[in-house]
């Protein structure tokens, strides 16, 4: 007989309600009971996915209605779904945030109405009583479309304080409360200038988890929220069966390319560096506690597309891995490990080398920071691989934040010329150039402009900018 498969978001009325307390604690108590979750995050963020793998082992994916195409989410979806018992949205701001004022593309309701999920509503409750009845209301009521079938408060006082929330809730003919969090301090994750603190960098995180899947046990009937959520049947590994009508099987497979091939594999030991090309190659891809903002289905289209990564790190390894064609070095807090990158001389001369021999490098925010000359934190000035002319400086301020879309200005390993790729940028740093010879990577725009303008850089092989490139965001990128 086929189980259910249970599926389900949480939505918030804002930012800084909760949902990732919520969502980390659910995830815990969910694996506790046995089921493998499948984790994911609404809009660009890289870092919330990471606490998600960690607390319930499964690789978390992003969902972003602005940076995908509609066939291409249901793919990501159905795909990380595949095999599990469970799926676990958290969402993105408010619930009816998105990209553009006035617009869903790019908001929480949006995946959810596209996904066909239904969502819990997380609530700050603090200094709240019957006020939480309008409140509800406003967001049941704006949307017909999308099914709340649960509100979830969070800093709640005590549990008098949760039964006079039930009430007005039930009164007023809304949604129930489904669950409630105590108003703890200590529950709170700590911040950096990016947001969440990586999940490695925690050596009480697992004890933290388990803490939050104990008090959702407690105070979250999750016995309900499975009841109510068990609508689907599992998704299947098979493609056939993963994706939706409107989706592809696999949207950005090569054709004619089988990774297992003897041709592939003939291709890939002749591949030459010094050239951009469509064959399948070995990918290096730094992956450590300095450079750990990526997004998974990055990985799978590079992977899909017949290439082969190999994970290496810039602070502990002393080169690059033997064989690779390419590199890619995403973001992180390069900052944080300024002086261990800088000490690490013999890898910063591997990276340079690899450049000067012309191959193919992708360098993202942290990575960019990573190819530049220094990086100065404070008074301290950090030595980095100097494969592009610029020095860069930590802010104390916010220096850029939101979505980009770019438009290729070359033929490159990325793309054809002309090839619209979608992404998000978010950095503390600034960086100054240090030539008047640059040659921009790509041009770029925000949500709200309406003309290009030059971004990154460009040199030989080499594309380094601020941006965070989501590749799913077109189907015909690394073909």
């Amino acid at each position: 007989m086929e189980h259910k498969f249970y599926a389900f978001c949480i939505a918030g009325t804002n930012s800084g309600v909760g949902k990732t307390t919520i969502t980390l604690g659910l995830l815990r108590a969910l694996k506790k009971r046995g089921l493998k979750v499948a984790p994911f995050k609404c809009g660009p963020d890289y870092i919330d996915t990471a606490f998600h793998k960690a607390a319930c082992g499964s690789p978390s994916r992003n969902l972003d209605t602005w940076m995908t195409p509609r066939g291409v989410l249901s793919y990501i979806f159905k795909k990380g779904c595949a095999n599990s018992d469970c799926a676990v949205i958290e969402g993105v701001m408010g619930m009816f945030d998105g990209a553009k004022a006035g617009k869903l593309k790019g908001s929480t309701a949006d995946v959810a109405m596209k996904l066909d999920v239904p969502v819990l509503l997380a609530v700050n409750a603090r200094g709240m009583a019957g006020s939480i009845a309008p409140i509800v209301k406003g967001y049941t009521e704006f949307n017909k479309k999308i099914k709340i079938i649960g509100v979830i408060a969070n800093n709640v006082s005590s549990g008098r304080h949760a039964q006079i929330l039930k009430d007005s809730l039930k009164v007023s003919n809304l949604p129930p409360l489904i669950g409630w969090i105590p108003r703890d301090e200590t529950l709170k994750l700590p911040e950096r200038h990016l947001g969440l603190v990586p999940a490695f960098e925690n050596i009480k995180t697992q004890k933290w988890f388990d803490r939050l899947a104990r008090i959702c046990e407690e105070n979250v009937d999750i016995d309900r929220i499975l009841k109510v959520t068990g609508v689907r049947p599992a998704p299947r590994s098979s493609q056939s069966e993963v994706g939706c009508q409107a989706c592809p099987a696999k949207p950005w497979r090569r054709r004619g390319v089988s990774r297992q091939s003897s041709v592939a594999r003939r291709q890939l030991k002749n591949h030459p560096i010094t050239k951009s090309s469509n064959l399948p190659i070995r990918i290096a891809i730094a992956h450590d506690d300095a450079f750990n903002f990526y997004y998974e289905d990055n990985f799978d289209v590079l992977r899909d597309t017949g290439h082969e990564l190999v994970f290496f790190s810039p602070l502990k390894d002393k080169r690059l891995p033997d064989g690779v064609s390419a590199l890619y070095i995403g973001g992180g807090f390069p900052e944080v490990f300024a002086k261990k990158l800088s000490a690490n001389k013999t890898m910063l001369k591997s990276v340079a080398d690899f450049a000067d021999a012309g191959g193919n490098i992708l360098a993202e925010c942290g990575g960019f920071m990573y190819l530049s000359r220094s990086i100065f934190c404070g008074r301290k000035k950090y030595n980095m691989a100097r494969v592009i002319p610029y020095s860069i400086r930590m802010e104390e301020k916010l220096h850029s934040l939101g979505y980009r879309e770019i438009k290729l200005l070359h033929d490159s390993f990325l793309g054809r010329k002309g090839m619209i790729l979608r992404g998000h940028e978010f950095h503390w740093s600034s960086a100054k150039a240090l030539s008047r010879n640059i040659e921009p990577a790509f041009m770029a725009r925000g949500t709200r402009d309406k003309n290009w303008s030059p971004a990154g850089i460009r040199t030989k092989s080499v594309i380094a900018s601020y941006m965070h490139l989501y590749f799913p965001s077109n189907q015909q990128a690394f073909r």
